[in-house]
């Protein structure tokens, strides 16, 4: 389904070290409509909801809801720090497209 990358996984467990509400839930990552592309990547802590895609990397859990679990199949999560940024990047091999910022994507019409 995904990878998670260990630098993404140091950064999960880092946050919930830091909030403790976290502790109970997993990493929800989606997709939904927006950006200049039409999609967007979104990501947030949550509980686990029927029908979510479990993915368990050494101890950090990934959920993905039905409806985005297609569009990020084959998808890497990582986490990278720069000079100019940081933060929770994704991989998607099914993205034909990504805006000029690189906030926002776009998949095939098929898809």
């Amino acid at each position: 389904m995904i990878t998670v990358t260990d630098a993404a996984i140091r950064q999960v467990r880092t946050l919930v070290a830091n909030h403790p509400e976290y502790r109970d839930k997993g990493l929800r990552v989606f997709v939904e409509t927006g950006g200049c592309a039409g999609m967007q990547y979104a990501i947030q802590f949550d509980e686990a909801k029927d029908g979510d895609q479990r993915v368990q990397e050494d101890g950090v859990e990934v959920l993905i809801d039905a409806q985005s679990a297609p569009i990020l199949e084959g998808s890497t999560i990582d986490f990278v720090e720069g000079l100019t940024d940081a933060g929770f990047k994704i991989r998607n091999p099914n993205a034909i497209r990504s805006c000029g910022c690189g906030s926002s994507f776009e998949i095939p019409r098929d898809s």
